[in-house]
């Protein structure tokens, strides 16, 4: 058998116990020097590279760390920051790269013209994973800043490591940016001859430096790409094969379909391709990649937490393998970055199913076992048959496990499901709207938030000393009261129209609920990072899911006990339930989706009934889980809105139903929010400036609005008069009497002085809004 080697694209870069997020949070409280900031990434770095040659990787993957997010490092490696910032140069590079991460209140009223706002933010493909989206304008220059990319170099070299570098591609790294303040007809693609020439010079170093290979991400070949990008990629990659490293282009997330031919006669010296994704694809690849190039096959699920069949997997990889006369590398699908760093964090969890689950350490271990089978070295056979009896064992369990299905709700959601009216309102949005606007009296360009209020030092220590046991339920439940009834009078003081309970009891607006499903599996650390030190500790959905008993509808009720003023009933909806937690592989997604939305529908009809006038089924995953292939949009589109629908159309015509979605590209399907048919949605935009608007306005979206004025995820607080300003933008594409005013998202993240200063300021920019439009 052929020498196999090993490999991944990239690692989890948060830490093992999340030292970077703490790390990162420390630093911008002043409590943190830079120095000690940049220890602590050269020590995680160093774990890191250590633990993928634990496991036997041939390679060490620098590159894919970050200190916020790797599209943002690229605008600074590539030097083209945007001039709107007003960077003079005397600024450390630290300095600018977080205040175009988390924007930059220096020129805030100070009449130089510069823009300080933070990059907008939106979704990496279909992943729950945000970065930072570059800016170009047709005067964009590039130059090369590569000390900090060469540092790691000579840092894991230092170490004994073999080393591969790894960057986003050029084609990806423009096709991920947009264009700014450009003339029409501008394309950023028109930016590729004067980036290209970086991205050389940078090789040419990497070469000189020791990394023996370059792997450059291009997932956008596994898009339905526009004839004058897919053109691009030869004489692109033409030209970079010629600085003399040897390159791997890397691909993702999706099948390469038209464009495997493309991929497979690039000038580069190995392919690296999602095997799980595109698993039909890989007798293609392996027929159409030239021997002398290295097909590195991403077989391993770099994406899921379900342990690998191995049987199943060295079965695939045998003939291909097989019939390969040239080098073959083993891989994880895509990088680790998207699941959790250890197993051996997570105690609590029982026999069964930890022996169900491999995270990102386990994977390596899974990666080290084909290795050694696929060597045919007897010193190793009998670790090899006891790792592939584990997995086979562990594979039996799950599928014979009772914990898994359940019948009962196999056929409610089966019944439902050919239920033509159970996902149909009882009337129209028109006739829902005059009960609507009778039965709440709200004003025009209504205020309101999207949930969620700042979590406390206070909330936080209530919250863990209950789950130890520590603090009784009456005491734990006395204290979250007191924090509602805090937020609530915080929102009346400040004028807001429509209030929300602030969400103090939540510890995640996913988790909280699959705490209170049949069907859910929590982690104590399964952390995964979702922007900069923001993290999120998905849920494992592993069997059938059902609600067991009311789980919103206490919290809602007092709140609105609280005050005069309507309260939202704050739910998550079923699709952003599926997308935000690790998902059962044994069954069609579309079939996990329906029975979550079974159990938001009961939760719709308990908190109706408990008198709560407006709720909120919020899915901001929506856009997420739509596949990256249009070919595939409308079958997801179709059950996916239909799952929604079903979670609120039990509520009757007098009840408002809202949802909201944030932090994605959403133009492209606005029939699908149109069917939807909620009453009230709202958007994330201020990042944008509402260019989103433009698609809803053109759609001429038939219900109510409110895009989001401000950007909750900078602790920078707008003033009333931008947000007005952003207010009138909407209002010349969207009717007044349609729009509602809020933040662009949930403020759990900030901090109570800046979110009450921002939101008084959102206030005063709709008292503007409403004199203006007042009849004269």
């Amino acid at each position: 058998m052929k020498l196999v080697q090993t490999h991944i694209p990239g690692f989890p870069r948060i830490g093992a116990a999340r030292e970077l997020k703490f790390a990162l949070e420390r630093f911008w409280r002043g409590e943190l020097s830079d120095a000690a900031l940049q220890e602590t990434s050269s020590n995680l770095r160093a774990r890191h590279w250590e633990t993928q040659r634990q496991h036997g990787l041939d390679f060490v993957t620098v590159g894919d760390f970050a200190l916020y997010d790797h599209v943002a490092n690229h605008i600074q490696l590539l030097g083209c920051e945007p001039a709107r910032f007003g960077f003079t140069g005397s600024e450390s590079p630290l300095a600018r790269y977080f205040a175009m991460a988390r924007g930059d209140g220096a020129h805030e009223g100070c009449g130089c013209g510069h823009n300080g706002a933070a990059l907008e933010m939106t979704k990496w493909f279909d992943t729950n994973y945000h970065y930072l989206v570059p800016e170009f304008c047709e005067s964009a220059a590039f130059e090369l800043h590569s000390q900090r990319l060469l540092d790691e170099v000579a840092e894991a070299r230092a170490a004994g490591h073999p080393v591969k570098a790894v960057l986003l591609g050029p084609l990806t790294f423009l096709w991920l940016g947009k264009e700014r303040g450009a003339a029409a007809g501008f394309n950023r693609l028109d930016l590729l001859d004067r980036l290209l020439p970086q991205y050389s010079r940078l090789l040419m170093q990497l070469r000189a430096a020791g990394a023996e290979w370059v792997q450059l991400d291009e997932p956008i070949l596994g898009l339905d790409l526009p004839n004058a990008w897919r053109n691009a990629f030869e004489p692109a990659y033409w030209l970079l094969n010629q600085a003399g490293a040897q390159l791997m282009v890397a691909t993702y997330f999706s099948p390469l379909e038209e464009n495997v031919s493309l991929a497979c006669r690039l000038p580069v010296a190995g392919l690296h391709v999602d095997a799980v994704r595109a698993a039909s694809e890989l007798t293609s690849v392996a027929d159409w990649l030239p021997a002398h190039k290295v097909l590195s096959i991403g077989i391993i699920d770099g994406r899921n937490i379900w342990r690998a069949d191995l049987d199943a997997t060295l079965a695939t990889l045998l003939p291909v393998i097989a019939k390969r006369s040239g080098p073959v590398w083993l891989s994880t699908s895509c990088s680790l970055l998207h699941v959790p760093y250890s197993l051996a964090a997570e105690p609590a969890l029982d026999d069964e199913q930890r022996s169900w689950l491999a995270f990102a350490e386990e994977k390596l271990a899974e990666l080290e076992l084909l290795k050694s089978a696929l060597s045919a070295d007897e010193r190793v056979s009998g670790q090899v048959a006891r790792g592939f009896a584990a997995a086979r064992a562990a594979l039996e369990s799950r599928r014979a496990s009772p914990r898994v299905h359940n019948a009962g709700i196999k056929a409610r959601v089966a019944a439902q499901a050919s239920d033509q009216d159970a996902d149909r309102r009882a009337s129209p949005f028109t006739e829902r709207q005059r009960q609507q606007q009778a039965r709440l009296g709200l004003p025009a360009f209504p205020t309101t938030t999207i949930g969620s209020f700042p979590q406390t030092s206070q909330i936080r220590t209530a919250r863990a000393a209950f789950k130890r046991g520590d603090l009784s339920t009456p005491d734990y439940q006395r204290a979250m009261r007191e924090e509602i009834e805090h937020a609530i009078r915080k929102q009346e003081k400040l004028g807001l129209d429509v209030l929300v309970h602030g969400e103090a009891e939540r510890n995640d607006m996913v988790e909280y609920f699959g705490e209170q499903l049949d069907g859910f599996a929590f982690t104590a650390n399964g952390w995964v990072q979702s922007y900069g030190s923001r993290c999120v500790k998905p849920p494992i959905i592993y069997g059938d899911v059902q609600r067991l008993r009311a789980m919103t509808v206490h919290w809602a009720e007092y709140a609105q006990s609280l005050t005069a003023k309507p309260v939202k009933g704050m739910l998550t909806g079923p699709v952003t339930i599926l997308q935000w937690s690790f998902v059962r592989d044994d069954q069609p997604r579309s079939d996990t989706t329906l029975q979550i939305a079974a159990a938001i529908r009961d939760e719709v009809r308990d908190l109706e009934n408990a008198g709560i006038a407006i709720i909120q089924i919020d899915e901001p995953a929506l856009r997420e889980g739509l596949p990256l292939r249009r070919s595939r949009w409308d079958g997801y589109l179709a059950w996916a809105t239909k799952a929604f629908r079903i979670s609120a159309a039990v509520a009757a015509d007098a009840t408002q139903i809202h949802t909201h979605m944030c932090y994605a590209e959403f133009n492209d399907i606005l029939p699908a929010i149109a069917a939807l048919d909620a009453d009230v949605i709202t958007i994330e935009s201020s990042r944008s400036a509402m260019e989103l608007l433009g698609g809803f306005a053109s759609f001429r979206y038939p219900n109510e609005i409110g895009p989001g004025v401000y950007d909750i995820h900078s602790p920078r607080v707008p003033g009333s008069d931008e947000m007005a300003d952003l207010l009138r933008k909407a209002a010349r594409v969207v009717p007044p009497a349609q729009l509602w005013v809020n933040p662009d998202c949930g403020l759990k993240t900030r901090a109570w002085p800046e979110t009450a200063a921002a939101l008084q300021n959102m206030v005063a920019a709709a008292q503007k809004l409403r004199a203006e439009m007042e009849p004269s």
